[in-house]
């Protein structure tokens, strides 16, 4: 059992940063690859990051690459994103997520999900 909890959501302007965090709960949280997600209102959920369990592969969705950097410590059982150059268009709720094995951008692979942090890019 994995149990997630984002921070780090805010409002924003155009331009700016955040770093939003994802703590785990469990001594298992090195073997499992971990996700970031977003839903916009009247959207589905897509897909934002990934990283495998050690860290050693990324991936990005097209959407956020170059701009946003997903990374993990191990130590602390806690994974994050930072994103970079936000846009009104990023605007959404952000979940992290975890997946037993191999890194996916399938939400419907992913095992536990944590409650959501709003990330809110004003114009």
């Amino acid at each position: 059992q994995v149990q997630l909890v984002e921070s780090g959501g805010g409002l924003v302007q155009a331009g700016g940063s955040l770093r939003l965090s994802c703590a785990a709960s469990g001594r298992t949280f090195r073997s499992y690859a971990m996700g970031w997600f977003r839903q916009a209102p009247g959207k589905e959920r897509e897909f934002v990051a990934a990283i495998s369990w050690s860290g050693g592969s990324t991936y990005y969705a097209d959407s956020v690459k170059g701009r946003f950097t997903i990374s993990r410590d191990n130590a602390k059982n806690t994974v994050y994103l930072q994103m970079n150059s936000l846009k009104p268009e990023d605007t959404a709720v952000y979940y992290c997520a975890a997946k037993r094995t191999v890194s996916s951008s399938l939400p419907g692979e992913y095992d536990y999900w944590g409650q959501g942090t709003q990330v809110t890019v004003s114009s």
